[in-house]
């Protein structure tokens, strides 16, 4: 059972932790607030929560646009772990003592050849173990080469992954990939929903204080329709996280919903600024920046809504 009885205490535990400790380590957040292990069973040194503290985690990390690995080390490679019984690493996870991140079939072009892993991963989440699905078994491997991946939004670090014939450790077989998909759905889902929820929050603090013609912008009905539509946006998108660690098709419709919501939200904010909302100085941008990743971390939108149409009307003639 969860130590943290409530979604709503941990949430406030988090948001205070990363606003008192901004540049802590994933070791310092993971010893001072537990969440490395907030999925891992409590046999293995873990809290053993649930869906409902998961979204409440990944959400104030996704406001605080923080960098640390909750979505591949906390939620993903945790998943992965505990699926073939991993014990060893579920303990490691748990404590921090490591990250790890998790390759997908189709993330790379890999090609196993008994015990021996050669190809390339062209951008993979951080993680200093990596755990891929490849040829239907999950194994661990080490990177002949990590390269750094450019990307617009440094917040969050991709690499690129070289294998060379290295040697594999098997940890099970590959069934569990698509759970592991569908939880990673939910984190980023619920990461999206904190970061348009800050987006409302700065655009609407903006509309309070900023005036024109002797009036708040706040006032005038254009501004008062946007920021209400955004609200609306960002309360759905909330509702869609947090069903989507249920199955793979709230995880699709989360994917889906919640990727065009933190655009929406991000952009409606550079919009309500003005010109300052397109500066260097001002966090707005960044926040556009990392919506605009997330909707191609996994897949983009309307992969999402494929998937949900293959199960709404079966798969084409």
């Amino acid at each position: 059972m969860c130590a943290v009885s409530l979604p709503d205490e941990l949430r406030a535990v988090v948001r205070d932790y990363l606003a008192g400790r901004p540049g802590a380590s994933w070791r310092e957040f993971a010893r001072d607030v537990g969440v490395a292990g907030l999925l891992v069973p409590e046999e293995h040194g873990g809290a053993g929560c649930g869906p409902a503290e998961m979204a409440a985690v990944a959400e104030e990390l996704g406001r605080a646009l923080s960098p640390h690995p909750f979505l591949q080390s906390a939620v993903m490679a945790v998943e992965a772990a505990a699926a073939c019984g991993a014990s060893d690493l579920l303990a490691a996870l748990a404590e921090g003592a490591a990250t790890a991140t998790v390759v997908l079939p189709g993330d790379g072009e890999l090609r196993l050849e008994g015990d021996l892993l050669t190809g390339t991963v062209p951008y993979a989440l951080e993680g200093e173990l990596v755990l891929l699905y490849v040829d239907g078994l999950l194994v661990e491997a080490v990177p002949t080469r990590r390269e750094p991946y450019p990307t617009m939004d440094e917040s969050r670090p991709l690499a690129r992954l070289t294998f060379d014939g290295v040697r594999v450790r098997r940890l099970g077989d590959g069934a569990s990939w698509a759970r592991v998909r569908d939880l990673g759905v939910a984190a980023l889902a619920a990461e999206q929903v904190g970061g348009a929820r800050r987006c409302l929050e700065m655009a609407v603090e903006h509309a309070k204080l900023r005036h024109q013609f002797g009036r708040p912008i706040g006032s005038f009905q254009a501004i008062k329709h946007k920021l209400a539509d955004v609200l609306l946006l960002v309360e759905s998108a909330r509702s869609a996280a947090l069903a989507a660690a249920r199955d793979g098709v709230f995880a699709a419709i989360a994917g889906s919903y919640c990727t065009e919501a933190y655009l929406r939200a991000a952009g409606e904010n550079i919009q309500v600024h003005g010109g300052i909302g397109i500066t260097w100085e001002h966090p707005a941008h960044r926040y556009f920046k990392r919506a605009t990743s997330d909707a191609q971390l996994f897949c983009p939108p309307e992969a999402h809504r494929a998937r949900l149409a293959a199960h709404v009307f079966g798969p084409p003639a």
